[in-house]
């Protein structure tokens, strides 16, 4: 099997503000020319190949689809059996950082519709980090997986798709609208009008089976309903309403009932000004909300026609992770969710029919579940998880009504995102390992080899690759992380090597021993691997608070503004990074975003003696917004150790950003500036927290290149007996 070309074009310059340094640092700059080590890619290669993502798969048919990020060229692409041979169906070729997301498929396969624009921020501005005088917008579009040109479709925030591809859905304002995929067949539907308009908020509508009737939430503020409006009356039936929450509704297979989860209503005390009053003074269900029985969550299941409602299962009282059930699906004759009543995250189901107290686990073990599809008929759960390797994943299989699972996937590849097409016969994948990128695959789905259908650019270095391997490292509190560690393949004895630590963000992530399943830690897992072949020791550490480790070290006590004390485990590694004997301990940098950038700009203030520079890329600097010097928030902050901050660091953000504030790079450089500490700048205005447009990560990752190898290999290699501070 193989790939069509992968698109190649001339990547276009993005305006970048790039600051200069501070006058005083000019000299210096110009006289720290860059001594960079001889290596057999660029960056450019190693960012080569596309990035695949939103894998689905028809019902009725064996039809697959993804989109794939080409270098910032986002396209949508097609494959069938018995080649599986890829076709692209829409031709974006610009580095415009117009997003592509949440792609669907119809259930013959014959259409494929998805969102084109990024999401929203909090007050509604669509990015557009092109900075187009039309400003952004995000729009359905809809094309035919046999040919021809992508067509627009209506403009939503978010939508359902129809199983038979004629309709979508989406909510304006509060209401639930319709508009159909084609418009010439319908033009007397004008999607700028409700299809149901009613009182409260009403979101995420969901098809029935045979998209006749759509089921929804109707938040009333203190409590919400389960609306089922029926295209045949038409009319709208609420369904068993009470004085509680009701959410997620998940349709029978045969469309005739509805199943959904109840929380309790709004106590008064959710709307009321306690004062000064005890709060063990207060009478019970005043400000804390529960079940007769104690619980405080339930699943029912009622008629789509009556609305009539039973109730088909409670959680168990108390804090024991079924509570905390977000979403049910309703799969064969089971419902289906995903709960961490122990250590682990895995998922349930419970018998329509004759459902018992105690949830029937699916996914046991030691080992934390990712990324779920089900079969076409419902009754099979294919899983990704790290219950075989606690740094890589591997594909499962599992009765939906319970049983042994069967692990379909060995070795050292990270098989993630499975997609399961109608025939049952072959699983659909995205498929990495140690060298090779993201890719698309099929895999029996009783098991065995992969097949990549998805092929590599000419120029990307798959055998120049370093292989990666965990390093545990015990924390000075006792604490042990596990960590990835990329050795220059070219490393002689008695070398010294500068060293460089990666940092995750998130928190909730982990790094895995190989390219990883979300675009930014992919380009990461990427640069990591460009920074070993210059002759860096690289490592990626997976601190406390990451995912894939369990619950008890996902919610380390102490953790961000109330101690931060993951920053422990950073300080450890590169402690433990200056006792090698190939490292030079007064080279030793750091580079992170997000999550990585607030402890890169902790290591760079807390500990310059350990770090001699970093990358800091869209970090908080300031947890909350108290300054006062006994607040916890404040001294869990970079900030708080800014007198001293004396390693140099490079900021680099863009100015849209939706999850870190800009305002934290621009309070952070008014404090270097007053404290005399050397910095530099990249701005992006217009673009958001995981840049765009792809041009602007070379950007930032070529600056990032220099600017760590002036302040890191003025010597180049230092031998063990040239090594100094």
């Amino acid at each position: 099997m193989t790939h069509l070309a992968p698109i190649r074009t001339a990547l276009g310059t993005a305006g970048a503000a790039l600051l200069p340094p501070a006058p005083a640092l000019l000299a210096v700059l110009a006289l720290q020319a860059p001594v960079v080590a001889q290596s057999p890619f660029s960056i450019t290669d190693v960012l080569s190949p596309g990035f695949p993502y939103s894998l689905v798969s028809a019902d009725s048919v064996d039809r697959i689809a993804w989109i794939e990020n080409e270098r910032g060229l986002r396209n949508v692409y097609t494959a069938a059996p018995p080649s599986y041979e890829p076709v692209r169906l829409t031709h974006y070729l610009s580095d415009d950082g117009i997003d592509l997301q949440s792609l669907q498929i119809s259930d013959d396969g014959e259409i494929v519709t998805f969102i084109r624009g990024h999401t929203p921020n909090r007050e509604g501005w669509i990015a557009n980090p092109g900075s187009d005088p039309r400003g952004g917008e995000r729009v359905v579009w809809a094309t035919s997986t046999r040919g021809g040109n992508p067509w627009r479709v209506a403009e939503a925030r978010g939508y359902s798709l129809s199983s038979d591809g004629r309709w979508v859905l989406f909510e304006h304002d509060g209401q639930i609208h319709r508009a159909p995929v084609n418009s010439g067949l319908d033009a007397r539907v004008d999607p700028g009008v409700p299809l149901i308009t009613a009182y409260g908020d009403n979101r995420g509508p969901t098809w029935s089976p045979d998209d006749r009737r759509v089921a929804y939430v109707s938040d009333r503020g203190d409590h919400s309903y389960i609306g089922v409006y029926d295209a045949r009356s038409p009319a709208i039936t609420y369904l068993a309403p009470g004085v509680d929450r009701d959410f997620s509704p998940a349709w029978s297979p045969d469309g005739t009932e509805v199943a959904f989860i109840r929380r309790p209503g709004d106590p008064f005390g959710a709307r009321a000004d306690l004062g000064a009053a005890d709060s063990t003074d207060v009478p019970d269900g005043m400000l804390e909300a529960r079940f007769a029985g104690g619980h405080t969550l339930e699943i029912w299941v009622a008629s789509a026609k009556t609305g009539e409602g039973r109730r088909l299962w409670s959680a168990p009282p108390g804090e024991d992770g079924f509570s905390d059930i977000r979403s049910i699906q309703w799969k064969g004759d089971h419902i289906v969710f995903e709960a961490e009543p122990g250590n682990w995250r895995h998922w349930y189901s419970i018998s329509a029919s004759n459902p018992r107290p105690e949830p029937i686990e699916l996914t046991p073990g030691d080992g934390f579940v990712m990324q779920v599809a089900f079969s076409a008929d419902g009754r099979t759960l294919f899983y990704s998880s790290n219950h075989s390797d606690i740094d890589r994943r591997d594909l499962w299989r599992v009765p939906v009504a319970g049983g042994t699972p069967q692990r379909l996937t060995d070795g050292e590849g990270i098989e993630t995102y499975p997609a399961a097409p109608a025939s049952g016969d072959e699983v659909a994948l995205l498929y990495a390992d140690t060298r090779r990128p993201q890719s698309v695959a099929v895999l029996p789905a009783s098991g065995g080899e992969a097949e990549i259908i998805t092929a590599l650019p000419e120029e990307y270095p798959l055998d120049e690759h370093v292989v990666t391997t965990n390093v545990t490292i015990t924390a000075e509190d006792g604490l042990d992380f596990n960590n990835q560690l990329f050795l220059p393949s070219d490393l002689q004895p008695g070398e010294r090597r500068p060293a460089l630590i990666f940092i995750h963000g998130g928190s909730r992530r982990q790094m895995l021993l190989g390219y990883h399943h979300r675009h930014f830690y992919h380009m990461a897992y990427a640069m990591n691997q460009y920074w070993a072949s210059q002759g860096y020791v690289v490592m990626s550490v997976n601190y406390r608070t990451g995912i894939g480790y369990g619950k008890e070290f996902r919610t380390a006590p102490g953790r961000g503004r109330e101690g931060n004390t993951e920053y422990r485990d950073i300080l450890a590694a590169g402690k433990y990074l200056q006792t090698r004997e190939d490292v030079d301990p007064a080279r030793v940098g750091l580079w992170g975003l997000s999550y990585g950038g607030i402890l890169t700009a902790q290591g760079l203030a807390r500990n310059s003696d350990v770090f001699a520079a970093g990358v800091d890329i869209a970090g908080v600097h300031l947890w909350g917004d108290s300054i006062d010097p006994e607040s916890v928030s404040y001294q869990s902050s970079s900030v708080s150790e800014i007198e001293r901050w004396s390693s140099p660091v490079l900021l680099i953000h863009g100015d849209d950003d939706r999850n870190v504030a800009f305002s934290q790079t621009v309070g952070l450089a008014q404090l270097l500036r007053a404290h005399d500490v050397e910095h530099e700048l990249i701005v992006f205005p217009d673009d958001v927290h995981s840049f765009l447009i792809f041009d602007r990560w070379v950007q930032s990752f070529e600056a990032s290149d220099d600017f760590l190898a002036r302040k890191l290999r003025a010597d180049a290699v230092a031998t063990e007996e040239g090594s100094s501070r």
